[in-house]
């Protein structure tokens, strides 16, 4: 038996033992729960020991002392709702470990904790608003906020009141969750006019001993129903306008009252349907005011009376609306200007508010008819006209109430181009009314003015020497007219300069008046150019006038200074001295000559080299050279000077010729220079140049005028019979060539009367026979059908077309004729006319040059040759 006993005693204490508790919330700490000793099978005080489990961490919720496992409420407490919150049982469960005798066992502790009403209800906010719809119908539930209690089960919320009123009550109910919660109920129907919201008390109370309770307050907005009809005061009203209410004038301030709220209250105004479109375009009824206004001009004497019907209507979702009948009654004044309208000739280039008239038209002749009226009636619409702005134009009455504005005077466009007139409508209202029309009458033009220079004479001053087509002034003229009456066309009158029209030396632009040359002036040969040029407008019929245009060259220094006593034989001169002389005597004068003018043709004499002791002096100014020393121990020596003549131009020109004084023993007859060619040159007396260029001058006149009788004899002839077979006539061609004129004659059928030759050479003059190929060329124009005539060639060939040299030998020998260069032209010349204007020094003692091989620029060519043809000599161009 004690064997069993030991062993039933070892399982006992081998086997886990719960051991469940109970004790309410929020005991004091230290409050005694139970003793776990006392529920131990084996009672051995002092010999057993307990211990909490660590995985029960929560060890301020429950202490165990170690003695006895005595349960006591910690230090942190036991509250329900923080442990288990609304579970419907808080079970607090943990194991304790008990020793005895080294002997373990395990106890399952499990405390419940019981609740207590520690916790009053509440609400969410203290303050709910709500709404409902005065149509509600009683019954309607309004769900309320849910109230929170954490307590648990009879200590949770159990009922709710609500304060006392005739229209809501309040229903609780149980949710699925357990919860309650509360329905406001409508008791009975509102009526938001009379009452438009309520507040209400609500209490929610649970089931503890005691009673915990909470409360929120509930207001309730009861929103509008459209439940009412706009309202007029008046069903018919009538209002009185006069006709000259300006546009924005208030009729009428329509009001129609709707005690409902919101949208259902807000009214809208319209026009009814039956408002005619004419009526709303005259008035303007506000939809949200009311306000009845005008909106544009009535006239009493069109309509009097207008209806019209005003449509009042609430926004609410099932609208209702009120109709008023507005009357509104014109009265009449005279509220209406007179109306003008001017209307010009049809037909006429007019526009509106111009009208044109001829600067031709007669006096009382028609520009306009103008038109007035008035819509007032009585003597309101009576109306009378006035004409206003200038004494040219009157107004006459046409017929009734319409006026014609006739000229009174000539017009003249150019003084007054544009009239503006004012035309003055009144009515005979109180007070009157008047209507001011501006209108402008316009006259056109015609051509009744010429073109007018700005100068009636020009005077222009234009360098010698100048370019082709270089521009030597503007002409202007000025035309008052418009149009092609004002437009100004230049034209070059033709008159005849040096036997040639003058439009070869000058062109006038057409559209500008600009003058250019068209070839190079020369000063030594013309020195005023006058020309009249012509201005015409583009009018019909033409107008025209004319200025003259005085063009004066101007002298450019392009001439040196020539040696014309005594005659210098290769550019110098051999002058003979007395040896008995006596001091101070004139021993020559010299002579020359510069063809410029002014201060480019004073000359200046100088030696460059002073003779030997002085002998000789010669006066700047003069010319004269005075012997200063005594030759009585000089006979037969020679003194050699540079002698210079310089002219005063910018810049200078000078000439040099060598003087060689020779002393002899005779002295002269008389003071003069003794010119001879130098005795220590060995060379031959030659031929006096000018005497032989003076006497083919002359021959060559006198077979120029035989051979033109010759020429225009045959012409005349060969020009009748052609007349006769074929009716056809023979052209005069006139071709001028600088500074020349040439005559070509057409209808010959000889050929060519003279030949034309390329330039010769210096060895073709004093060869007795031409060259091949002179002869070839000769031969080969012998053949043309054309005639070229030139008069210097006349002047040197016979009637049989034989051709003469220059030179002193007179052999016959046919010079070919040269091409030469004439300003701006190429010109063909004779080849004996081309000889005498050679630059090159023919070696016979006849150049006036210093150094005749030197000069091959050709300028003294084309110098000489200007001259040779101011003196008569012209040719035709090729």
């Amino acid at each position: 038996p004690m064997r069993l006993l030991a062993i039933s005693c070892l399982l006992a204490l081998s086997r886990c033992k719960t051991v469940r508790y109970r004790t309410d919330e929020e005991g004091a700490p230290g409050t005694v729960i139970g003793t776990l000793a006392d529920e131990m099978p084996v009672k051995a005080p002092g010999e057993m020991s307990f211990r909490l489990m660590r995985q029960f961490s929560n060890s301020s919720l429950v202490r165990v002392r170690e003695e006895d496992g005595q349960l006591s409420i910690g230090e942190a407490g036991l509250d329900r709702e923080r442990l288990c919150g609304q579970a419907p049982q808080c079970v607090l469960a943990f194991d304790v470990v008990s020793c005895w005798r080294e002997r373990y066992r395990l106890v399952h502790v499990e405390l419940e904790v019981r609740d207590i009403n520690d916790n009053a209800p509440r609400f969410p906010h203290a303050q709910m608003a709500l709404e409902v719809s005065e149509s509600a119908t009683p019954g309607t539930r309004l769900p309320l906020e849910v109230a929170v209690d954490e307590d648990v089960g009879s200590n949770s919320i159990q009922s709710f009141q609500v304060s006392l009123n005739s229209h809501f009550g309040v229903e609780a109910q149980t949710r699925a969750d357990g919860a309650r919660c509360a329905d406001l109920v409508l008791l009975q129907e509102l009526d938001r006019e009379r009452q438009p919201s309520y507040t209400l008390e609500l209490v929610a109370k649970d089931g503890g001993s005691p009673a915990r309770s909470g409360t929120a307050t509930v207001h309730v907005r009861v929103l509008d129903a459209n439940d009412n009809s706009p309202a007029f005061a008046q069903g018919s009203i009538t209002v009185e306008l006069p006709e000259d209410a300006p546009p924005g004038s208030l009729l009428l301030d329509l009001d129609a009252a709707d005690p409902d709220e919101g949208p259902n209250g807000e009214v809208v105004y319209a026009f009814g349907s039956q408002v005619p479109p004419e009526a709303r375009r005259l008035f303007r009824l506000d939809p949200r005011s009311g306000r009845l206004t005008l909106e544009a001009a009535v006239d009493y004497e069109r309509t009097r009376t207008y209806e019209l019907d005003v449509r009042a209507q609430d926004r609410g979702a099932s609208p209702r609306a009120a109709t008023c009948t507005v009357i509104v009654r014109l009265t009449d004044v005279n509220d209406n200007a007179p109306r003008i309208s001017i209307s010009a000739l049809r037909g006429a280039a007019s526009t509106a508010g111009v009208a044109y008239v001829s600067e031709a038209a007669a006096s009382e002749s028609f520009v306009a008819l103008v038109s007035a009226s008035d819509r007032d009636s009585g003597a309101n619409g009576q109306v009378r006209c006035s004409l206003r702005g200038h004494d040219h134009f009157a107004l006459q009455r046409a017929y009734e109430d319409s006026y014609m504005i006739v000229t009174t005077a000539a017009l003249d466009r150019e003084r007054i181009p544009e009239y503006n007139l004012t035309v003055v409508a009144e009515d005979l209202g109180s007070p009157p009314f008047k209507t001011v029309r501006q209108y402008t009458v316009r006259v056109s033009d015609e051509n009744d003015n010429a073109p007018l220079f700005a100068k009636p004479l020009y005077e222009v001053a234009v360098p010698e020497n100048n370019p082709p087509g270089a521009y030597i002034t503007t002409v202007v003229a000025r035309d008052p007219d418009l149009g092609h009456n004002g437009k100004v066309t230049y034209r070059l009158l033709e008159t005849q300069v040096m036997g040639a029209p003058i439009s070869t030396y000058v062109s006038v632009d057409p559209a500008t008046g600009a003058v250019y040359a068209l070839r190079t002036f020369n000063y030594e040969i013309l020195k005023q150019l006058d020309l009249r040029i012509q201005a015409t407008d583009g009018g019909s019929p033409q107008l025209s006038s004319s200025t003259l245009v005085k063009v004066r060259m101007v002298d450019q220094n392009d001439n040196p200074p020539v040696i014309i006593h005594p005659v210098l034989t290769n550019g110098s001169v051999e002058i003979g001295v007395s040896s008995k002389t006596s001091r101070d005597s004139l021993v020559a004068q010299i002579k020359a000559r510069d063809a410029d003018d002014g201060a480019n043709a004073e000359l200046t004499f100088a030696f460059l080299e002073e003779p030997q002791q002085d002998l000789f002096t010669i006066n700047p100014s003069t010319g004269d050279i005075v012997l200063r020393g005594d030759l009585s121990e000089e006979l037969g020596q020679l003194f050699k000077v540079i002698l210079t003549v310089t002219d005063n131009g910018r810049p200078p020109l000078a000439t040099t010729a060598t003087v060689n004084f020779l002393v002899t023993a005779t002295a002269p007859s008389s003071i003069q220079e003794i010119a001879k060619p130098s005795s220590w040159e060995g060379k031959a007396l030659q031929w006096d140049i000018p005497l032989i260029v003076i006497i083919v001058l002359a021959g060559s006149c006198t077979l120029l005028l035989v051979a033109i009788i010759t020429i225009a004899t045959t012409c005349n002839r060969r020009k009748k019979g052609n007349e006769m077979k074929n009716n056809a006539s023979l052209k005069e061609q006139i071709d001028i060539s600088h500074l020349e004129k040439g005559r070509q004659e057409e209808g010959s059928q000889r050929g060519n009367v003279f030949e034309v030759r390329t330039f010769p050479s210096k060895t073709s003059f004093t060869s007795p026979d031409p060259s091949p190929a002179a002869e070839e060329i000769s031969t080969a124009e012998s053949g043309s059908d054309s005639t070229c005539l030139y008069e210097g060639q006349k002047r040197l060939r016979g009637p049989s077309g034989e051709s003469f040299t220059a030179a002193p030998s007179y052999s016959k020998e046919p010079a070919p004729p040269v091409a030469i260069w004439k300003g701006h032209s190429f010109n063909t010349i004779s080849g004996r006319e081309a000889e005498k204007f050679s630059g090159k020094d023919s070696g016979k003692g006849d150049s006036d040059f210093n150094d005749s091989d030197s000069d091959i620029s050709g300028d003294a060519l084309k110098k000489d040759l200007i001259t040779h043809m101011q003196n008569g000599k012209s040719s035709a161009t090729a």
